[in-house]
């Protein structure tokens, strides 16, 4: 197996990325197809003495900046980084692609080279999360701004597939994210989107609010890409706050600080179930293809842990599952087609 890592998408590329393949072909044996500038890359290789590992260098002369529209690149820069590693797949020479750049660009370029599964409309970012009861998935997290009720819908039934498959959920319970439990709460798009969901197969709870969200009564939330974004962001905006609030307080005084030695193990704990870090990235799901979106920021522990899931998704055949299912599934909606 080959994954192919967009070396150029990152905050802090390539040096990030080459650290996170690093850690990642020690750690899980794989070989890694860095995809970008390769005289930089392979001076991050050498200056690390990986050069025995099995890490190969793809060149790519482009690089996408975040400003830059989705669109835009895909017509001028051909010899973009995300835009190789994604052929890199199309064209079977890597199983799957990681990328830490630019979300629309790795969307699109997805949807170009690798195609949408048939009966999905709209691929959706899923992100993983904790709850008090274990782990979630919320979709769509940014991948789709405005949405239909069929949209939504084939985002039930994708988390539905992924929530078995790579969560070991037997039943998993959906869950709609809206603005009360009661069905005639929401705007017309939740409305909508629920009648069909309790008319189909899935594990339909009902609506959850925000408040719900990490409670654990849902093992799979779906939304709109601009209310996920929104939420996620928020969630990673509290976990930040939280931490340095605390930092603060047992820095101000020596009963703080014996506190925190005695918690530090809780803390520790802690600081792993909220933090981005140890999932990695986001699937992408709906494409013919794995794809592994991280965030910009990323540290090459996230690097590491975002190619592993692409290991474990090409593994798991998960495509396969999705297929099969928004085949089963989609037959229950007869909404608007259009």
């Amino acid at each position: 197996m080959k994954i192919a890592l967009d070396a150029m998408g990152g905050d802090r590329s390539p040096s990030i990325e080459v650290e996170g393949a690093i850690l990642a072909s020690r750690e899980h044996n794989v070989e890694i197809i860095l995809v970008g500038d390769e005289k930089l890359l392979k001076g991050e290789i050498d200056r690390r003495g990986a050069s025995a590992l099995p890490i190969s260098i793809h060149h790519a002369s482009q690089r996408i900046e975040m400003h830059e529209s989705p669109v835009a690149v895909l017509r001028k820069k051909k010899n973009a980084s995300i835009i190789v590693a994604t052929n890199l797949v199309r064209e079977g020479k890597a199983s799957a692609v990681v990328s830490a750049g630019h979300t629309g660009a790795t969307m699109a370029a997805a949807l170009f080279e690798l195609g949408p599964i048939k009966g999905v409309e709209r691929p959706a970012i899923a992100t993983i999360f904790p709850t008090l009861e274990g782990i979630a998935i919320m979709l769509d997290v940014g991948a789709n701004v405005d949405c239909k009720p069929k949209h939504l819908f084939q985002f039930a039934i994708m988390g539905h597939a992924y929530a078995v498959k790579v969560l070991h959920k037997e039943n998993p319970r959906i869950g709609l994210l809206s603005i009360g439990g009661e069905d005639t709460k929401g705007n017309v798009l939740t409305k909508e989107t629920f009648k069909y969901l309790r008319e189909s197969t899935l594990n339909f709870i009902g609506n959850v609010e925000g408040r719900e969200v990490y409670a654990g009564n849902a093992d799979v939330i779906v939304c709109d890409g601009f209310i996920g974004n929104v939420a996620l962001k928020i969630s990673e905006g509290v976990a930040e706050t939280i931490g340095k609030l605390l930092a603060r307080e047992i820095e101000k005084s020596i009963f703080g600080k014996i506190g925190y030695m005695l918690l530090k193990p809780a803390f520790r704990s802690f600081k792993k179930k909220v933090d981005y870090a140890e999932y990695g990235g986001a699937p992408l799901l709906g494409i013919n293809g794995v794809c592994i979106i991280c965030h910009g920021r990323s540290s090459p522990k996230a690097i590491k842990n975002a190619i592993a899931m692409a290991i474990e998704l090409t593994e798991l055949q998960t495509i396969h599952y999705l297929q099969k299912d928004i085949a089963e599934l989609m037959g229950f909606y007869k909404g608007d087609t259009n």
